[in-house]
């Protein structure tokens, strides 16, 4: 029998016996690599260390502290959860899926008697602890489709025949470790001995295969690394993650609540709340208008016909609502978009107006599901810094780059790094091919420009147009969706929106589609994460409070409040009869900037006493000079 001829990264060939393994072909070069490697890339596939080779060509091996790794050692975790999960609650849960995910893995379960609590998280770990030190192997199998569907058919597991039933394969793999089985595709470590590191961190439902008419779910999310460090390192983020909740920091800083009265993912602003929406707002307004855009405003709900017009009501109609006034029917506007075109088309446009650019701060509704409503993150009504720039073919190109210096200006004013992100085609779309090409190379052509780094994301673009979307960074390094820009060439054709050119004819625009920071509830919850609740001054809804430290001061410190808050100074008062450390730690508590106390001397030299929010005290001063400082700091974006 010939040998295989296997090519190492280096060059080197190995010939080698058809049947052997990346391991055995890993001790070949030292034993302590074949400890290290936990799996290989064959031919550029990812595959089983110990998987039999039958044909010649590339091989890497995959250790421990490869980039690849990381992956195949939560996936790997995930079967142990499931398998400790399964040995301690027996016939009482079943398993379903568990992948690895950016930050960890985890695996969902049915159970209609178990409930799980974190209480029960060092339980599932020192079973998982006891499972890795048996250093089980853990095998790769193949069986035909039937028989695998008949295996776990009785074994009980009802969800994993579903999947197997859905599968359009005559065989299907599977990996089993011990007396657990589960069906994957791979590939896994060699042995349960290699899972050292790993950590339960939380519970969520969801919904089987995300639909919500199907059963719920217990997702236990958990984490896995290749050493000690890198978990603590993680769990320490998780923590300071916590820290920075805010819907926790909401809550303290009386910003924001919900109400079950009210319904789900409706945000009730309180009055610190709404100014500081209002802050961003104004912000926004200003930005845009200097920027050459016109301020727009939309209805709240437009006809039906509208929605259907525009292949909303085909491609995006479970995420609407609708209503009914006079026997006509009428969709409440997920999008800002139908309007924007209603206004340009009021009446005729040359191509010495384009391009246009409408602004609105538009309200918009969306049907989202209860499981995944998330405090500010993921709401069902929320207001988007929503633009539409109508313009020629020729000009797409500087539109979008003005836009994405518009997208860096921002992004640097509130302190993120961001990353970009361009998607194409969706398989549910509308437009022709020519179009969609056309809109594509465009974005493509002002990032390459740019010279701004991007990834390609095939197939998650608008269901009208491809986009570029931007993923800002906050101080922890998570990724957070805000802007987007999408270029349409289809809903100018579907509304009939023309211009007339320099030829005397009618041609038909280019409509963008572009927010900066998207949602701005959501972007709320990433300013409250991303500064810990410490806003800079300038974006902070109370900028200072004056505090007394006995009745005597009451009258100045009344003087003072008032006297700053005619200067434009957001400020608050507090002459409660209480103890100044009390006070103190509130006003700490809401993250105010400045605490200005106000005792005997104070109210003999008719000064303030500053004191950050850190704890730091400052000079004794003026009460102009301290509205001056004030708005000094609030001059420019910090």
């Amino acid at each position: 029998m010939a040998l295989l001829q296997i090519e190492l990264p280096d060059g080197s060939v190995k010939s080698v016996e058809p049947g052997t393994t990346p391991y055995d072909i890993a001790l070949t070069i030292g034993e302590g690599l074949a400890r290290q490697s936990i799996a290989a890339r064959f031919e550029g596939e990812m595959v089983d260390i110990t998987l039999p080779l039958s044909t010649s060509g590339t091989l890497a091996l995959i250790t421990q502290n490869s980039p690849e790794a990381l992956e195949i050692v939560r996936h790997s975790c995930a079967h142990l959860m499931a398998q400790a999960v399964k040995s301690l609650y027996g016939d009482e849960v079943q398993v379903t899926i568990g992948p690895a995910i950016k930050n960890g893995f985890y695996y969902d379960f049915y159970s209609d008697s178990k409930k799980f609590v974190p209480e029960d998280f060092p339980i599932i770990e020192a079973k998982m602890k006891e499972l890795a030190k048996a250093d089980q192997q853990v095998v790769r199998e193949v069986m035909s489709r039937a028989d695998a569907i008949d295996l776990f058919r009785g074994m009980g597991e009802e969800y994993k025949v579903e999947l197997i039933e859905d599968l359009d394969a005559e065989t299907v793999s599977l990996y089993r470790q011990g007396d657990f089985v589960d069906l994957c595709r791979g590939p896994h470590v060699p042995r349960t001995g290699m899972l050292k590191v790993f950590k339960l961190t939380s519970l969520a439902g969801a919904y089987w295969r995300g639909d919500e008419n199907k059963a719920m779910l217990q997702r236990i999310y958990a984490t896995a690394f290749v050493n000690k460090k890198e978990l603590k390192a993680h769990l320490h983020h998780l923590e300071e993650a916590r820290k920075r909740d805010h819907r926790r920091l909401g809550k303290e800083m009386d910003l924001f609540s919900f109400s079950e009265d009210a319904g789900n993912g409706l945000v009730l602003w309180h009055p610190k709340g709404a100014m500081l929406r209002t802050i961003i707002e104004d912000f926004e307004r200003k930005e845009h208008l200097k920027r050459g855009y016109e301020i727009v405003v939309g209805p709240q709900i437009l006809k039906t016909d509208l929605w259907k017009m525009s292949g909303h009501y085909e491609n995006y109609r479970e995420n609407m609502y609708f209503t009914e006034v006079d026997e006509q029917g009428y969709g409440i506007k997920p999008m800002n978009c139908l309007a924007h075109m209603l206004i340009y088309k009021s009446k005729p446009r040359s191509y010495r107006n384009l391009p246009i650019r409408y602004f609105e701060l538009g309200t918009v509704y969306r049907h989202e599901k209860s499981g995944v409503l998330h405090g500010l993150l993921r709401v069902r009504g929320f207001t988007q810094d929503d633009a539409h720039i109508i313009c020629q073919p020729s000009q797409i190109d500087a539109e979008v780059k003005g836009v994405m210096k518009f997208v860096q200006d921002v992004a640097g004013i509130f302190g993120f790094e961001y990353v970009m992100e361009l998607s194409t085609r969706p398989e549910k779309s509308i437009g022709s091919d020519a179009d969609w090409e056309q809109a594509t190379s465009a974005l493509k052509s002002a990032l390459d420009d740019s010279g701004q780094a991007y990834e390609l994301n095939e197939g998650d673009g608008a269901f009208y147009g491809p986009k570029i979307d931007v993923k800002l960074k906050d101080a922890l390094d998570r990724e957070w969706q805000c802007a987007t820009i999408q270029c349409d060439f289809t809903l100018p054709e579907r509304f009939d929106l023309t211009y007339v050119g320099a030829d005397g004819e009618k041609h038909r625009p280019v409509m963008l589609h572009r927010v900066i920071v998207g949602s701005i509830e959501r972007f709320i919850g990433v300013l409250i994460e991303h500064y810990a609740g410490n806003f800079p001054l300038w974006l902070s809804p109370v900028q200072a409070i004056v505090l007394n430290v006995t009745d005597n001061q009451a009258e100045y410190a009344q003087e003072v409040f008032e006297q700053l808050r005619e200067a434009g100074i957001r400020v608050e008062l507090d002459v409660r009869n209480e103890k100044l450390g009390f006070k103190i730690r509130e006003a700490q508590l809401a993250k105010i900037p400045y605490m200005l106390v106000i005792g005997d001397r104070e109210v003999e030299n008719k000064t303030v006493a500053p004191r950050y929010r850190d704890g730091n005290n400052l000079d004794a001063v003026g009460v102009d000079d301290f509205i001056n400082m004030v708005k000094t700091d609030s001059l420019n974006y910090k």
